[in-house]
């Protein structure tokens, strides 16, 4: 939606209008709906007119992609907050613990080992979200819906992580609504109170599940630059 400086506080302002509309439609809301901005593939020129128009939370799936970018924005912004949204790799987690404020994708003993590492190593304590493969799709991360109860368990007592919640990706083509309300539902079972679900395209779906942060891209910045 927005093509250049002018459009980025209507889009902005656009899609906060329909999350606030949505938390208040649905029941007993969230006293918050965090929007995470997603910016993967976009460049600073892009995105500093959305940090302009006041937007402080953003969301990026490379580390190597978010390191080149986001510190020369964090001189000019300092309060900007970043999530990291898509899968981690172990030999990353040194980096993205220096660089991101959440880490949205743990999904396996052995990175959520290796995070409670790098954060005693720096010295800090990083919220995580638990990545759940809702769909049970062979091709995306996440831990299976029947082991994530016992998954955040063990990242809590065993690995010392501090979780805050559970993500998810639904599959595409069906209906979302249903993952939401599972993800709810395992949300509660784990003592998770947050939820990362809901994108450009069913935020609201979402949010009436409960979602207390939605990932929004194309909405805010139009169709993502190919990358090569």
């Amino acid at each position: 939606m927005a093509d250049n400086a002018a459009g980025a506080p209507i889009a902005l302002e656009h899609i906060c209008d329909r999350i606030e509309k949505a938390r208040q439609r649905f029941g007993a809301p969230p006293e918050k709906v965090e929007l995470v901005a997603v910016s993967k593939t976009f460049g600073p020129e892009v995105i500093e007119p959305f940090l302009a128009s006041g937007q402080r939370v953003f969301g990026e799936n490379r580390v190597q992609e978010a390191k080149e970018k986001w510190p020369a924005l964090r001189e000019r912004y300092p309060d900007i907050k970043l999530h990291l949204i898509g899968p981690l790799q172990t030999n990353k987690a040194r980096e993205a613990v220096a660089l991101f404020d959440v880490i949205q994708s743990v999904d396996r003993d052995k990175l959520a080992g290796i995070l409670a590492e790098e954060m005693a190593r720096a010295d800090k304590r990083i919220p995580c979200f638990v990545q759940v493969n809702i769909g049970d799709e062979e091709q995306k991360a996440g831990i299976a819906v029947a082991e994530t109860v016992d998954f955040v368990t063990r990242c809590r007592q065993v690995h010392g992580l501090d979780i805050i919640g559970l993500m998810c990706i639904p599959p595409d083509g069906k209906p979302a609504g249903p993952y939401f309300a599972q993800l709810a539902v395992l949300g509660r079972a784990a003592g998770a109170e947050n939820l990362s679900m809901g994108m450009s395209g069913d935020f609201e779906t979402a949010i009436a599940m409960g979602a207390t942060h939605v990932r929004v891209g194309s909405a805010l910045f139009g169709y993502r630059p190919k990358v090569q």
